[in-house]
């Protein structure tokens, strides 16, 4: 058995703050200060979240505001995704740590177990393909993350479930993903900027195409507390790791609130592409 992992369970939480406190352990990891973290929470309200090097053009910043919705960008890449009704996870722990390390692709494929197994436990008939089987797919060059499933996302049936990105600096290694529960997964199209109308309808069509959620693959909602179960257990059975539950430290509280304030809230960081 490796080295006792944290776990921590948050519920919804603003955008900026949700950053802040995945960058804070992750300082805290790759320093050595916090153990490897296993972490599940939510977002409230619902949230845009624009990749690192996404341009913010992308956003149609007036529907965003209409919507009572926020903005925030990620440490990691990838395209934009509208966080509400879902279960985000993500893992953060120093590059020694086995169950992360190697290259980015070989900790994508050893995390990826622990979330096939973890949507087993849930019902869900999932796969992670090393290379995605879809060329066609590959050429969609549309701002939704959703849409295009990469090296060993998890799919139903062709359609991305769970789309996850990672940061490695620090010392440390940071995946975070989402898992949609229930709901509408075109309403992300509301509030990204479309040449016309007719392109967004096109937008929303192919993002049904190509992404599920739980609840469209089951039949019914998953509760959220039942997916933190699932991936907890899952976690902790895949690896051979003792999880326990536990808390921020007064050092990553102190450091998301700068993080929060100086840099996921600052229209600086928000808006610098």
């Amino acid at each position: 058995m490796t080295n006792p992992w944290r776990l921590l369970t948050h519920p919804p939480a603003l955008g900026a703050w949700n950053m802040a406190v995945d960058e804070a352990i992750l300082e805290a990891a790759g320093r050595g200060d916090s153990p490897p973290t296993l972490r599940l929470y939510a977002w409230t309200p619902a949230c845009l979240s624009l990749g690192y090097a996404q341009n913010a053009a992308d956003v149609d910043h007036a529907a965003l505001a209409q919507a009572g919705w926020v903005l925030v960008r990620r440490p990691t890449g990838g395209r934009a995704v509208l966080h509400t009704d879902e279960l985000t996870y993500s893992v953060i722990a120093p590059l020694k740590e086995p169950i992360v390390a190697g290259t980015i692709l070989e900790s994508y494929s050893r995390l990826s177990k622990a979330l096939l197994a973890a949507l087993e436990l849930l019902g869900l008939p999932a796969r992670a393909d090393k290379e995605y089987l879809d060329p066609g797919q590959a050429k969609t060059n549309g701002p939704v993350c959703f849409e295009v499933p990469s090296n060993y996302e998890i799919t139903v049936s062709g359609k991305k479930l769970i789309g996850s990105a990672q940061a490695r600096r620090l010392g440390g290694v940071l995946q975070h993903g989402s898992l949609p529960l229930f709901g509408d997964l075109t309403r992300i199209t509301r509030v990204l900027g479309y040449p016309n109308e007719a392109t967004r309808q096109q937008a929303a069509e192919r993002l049904l195409e190509h992404a599920t959620t739980t609840e469209a693959v089951l039949g019914y909602p998953l509760e959220w507390e039942s997916a933190a179960h699932a991936f907890a257990r899952a976690f902790k059975n895949t690896f051979n790791i003792e999880l326990v539950p536990g808390e921020l430290t007064t050092a990553e509280q102190q450091r998301t609130a700068e993080l929060s304030a100086e840099k996921y809230a600052n229209p600086e960081w928000l808006m610098r592409l």
